[in-house]
């Protein structure tokens, strides 16, 4: 639908890419030209892997009830499908798993296995919904990182897929390595899988990253094009892509996103899951059905078990996304927030769950951050009051010394000390207003300092 035909049928209100105060992103997102070209699944899932290729990030150690608590959270968000671990790690892995089945909390569970018998046979006995199983697909990483005869590839997943079929578990063929495998032997690795043993979802696997989201479109169309089977996207950072490459592939019919929790992961990690659900849900208007809302609380708690840090500008759960510090903006925010809030973000901040949007103190701040702050803390002092200027180049000097922003704290002390003062305005001859000398740390060889008024930052 074009633009002209929404606001025929109701103005802004109705517009899909500026949602009330909700969003507000590009109309071409929703060009029908662009529309045209995406064939999304009825029914797209989200299968959370935080508690196993999350855990495969180095350093990252997962108690049992870590585990529990991040399932929970999961629960909680509304994700479909838990993978709650790979029980052959150990047997504390295998008992959270087979805790994690026992609270029933509304995803399905399921296993990590290697193709072999007896991890799908740990599997069983941890009583999961379900198994995402293993094997290296590629002739090169057989050979060289396996060290394996090609036949034994093939030998096994036969078997190991055979024995979770009569076991009665949905089995997810993950062929390791799937983007960098040599086309023709990749096909004919699935084809004879899906033929002799057996597979209910087929993965595709960018193991190392490696795919632009142009070639994943590729991959994904020549594996349609042979197998007959639905589809699962699995996609690694390791060049920034994994999300862009999962939603390239949900736009061509691909059921299954794989996503940890803010990227957690191995070497640069996975797709992360908010970034996923938030781009389907604002840029594509496809609702998974979770609880956005609830999606910063549970990056909070996963980088807290996982004693991981995000940088905090990331993308939707950042903590300093929402922080405004150059006094442009703090002008945008403070005639925008109440009303007009999604004017200054394409997303307004309840939407998932993080704080409001707030002026935060630093070197980058101009005359109207601080007017900002000052009201937020109770005291008021005209706009074009001499005392503003003054309190700008303290807190300017103070956050380059302490190379940071400042706290709240600290800013009271400046504001306090300046306010004490009072206006100290004069007269000039010209009959302006002009700042009165305050006395600083710093003398002139006069033997004084006199304030001035610094440049507002844009």
């Amino acid at each position: 639908m074009s633009r002209n035909e929404w606001l025929s049928r109701g103005g802004v209100g109705m517009e899909p890419w500026k949602n009330d105060n909700r969003w507000f992103v590009s109309p071409y997102n929703y060009d029908p030209e662009v529309r045209s070209a995406l064939r999304f699944s009825p029914r797209i899932e989200l299968h959370d892997i935080t508690l196993r290729d999350g855990e495969q990030q180095a350093g990252v150690v997962f108690s049992k009830d870590d585990k529990i608590r991040i399932a929970e959270a999961l629960a909680e968000v509304g994700v479909h499908r838990i993978e709650a671990g790979m029980p052959s790690v150990s047997r504390d892995d295998a008992d959270a798993i087979r805790t994690i089945v026992r609270r029933r909390l509304g995803p399905k569970i399921f296993a990590f296995c290697r193709c072999m018998v007896s991890d799908v046979k740990q599997a069983v006995d941890c009583g999961v919904d379900g198994i995402v199983i293993e094997i290296p697909s590629s002739q090169h990483i057989i050979q060289y990182a396996y060290d394996w005869p090609l036949a034994k590839a093939i030998d096994l997943s036969i078997e190991a897929t055979r024995y979770a079929k009569a076991q009665g578990l949905y089995t997810v063929f993950f062929p390791i390595d799937g983007t960098r495998a040599e086309p023709g032997w990749f096909l004919d690795l699935i084809e004879k899988v899906a033929r002799e043993g057996h597979m209910d979802a087929l993965g595709l696997v960018d193991t190392f990253g490696g795919c632009s989201p142009h070639a994943i479109a590729r991959f994904t169309q020549q594996v349609q094009a042979r197998i007959a089977k639905p589809l699962e996207a699995h996609f690694h950072d390791d060049f920034g892509l994994a999300a862009a490459n999962t939603i390239t592939a949900l736009t061509m019919g691909v059921n299954v996103a794989h996503v940890t929790v803010s990227s957690l992961g191995e070497r640069a990690g996975n797709a992360a899951l908010e970034d996923v659900a938030m781009a389907l849900r604002v840029l594509y208007g496809v609702d998974l059905g979770i609880r956005y809302d609830k999606l910063y609380k549970l990056s909070q708690l996963v980088r807290k078990l996982a004693r991981f840090e995000i940088p905090s500008n990331r993308p939707i759960v950042g903590d300093m996304l929402f922080k405004v510090e150059s006094g442009i903006i703090s002008s945008w925010l403070s005639r925008c927030k109440a009303d007009r809030p999604v004017e200054l973000f394409p997303f307004h901040w309840d939407m998932v769950g993080q704080p409001e949007a707030d002026v935060v103190i630093g070197k980058g701040n101009g005359r109207d951050s601080i007017a900002f702050r000052l009201r937020a803390i109770g005291v008021e002092i005209p706009g074009d009051d001499p005392r503003v200027d003054t309190i700008l180049a303290r807190v300017k000097k103070a956050s380059l010394r302490k190379h940071a922003l400042l706290s709240d704290d600290e800013f009271r002390r400046i504001a306090s000390a300046v306010v004490r003062l009072g206006n100290g305005a004069r007269r000039s001859s010209a009959g302006k207003l002009a700042a009165r000398t305050v006395p600083s740390r710093g003398r002139s060889r006069g033997g004084s300092s006199r304030a001035r008024r610094p440049a507002k930052r844009r």
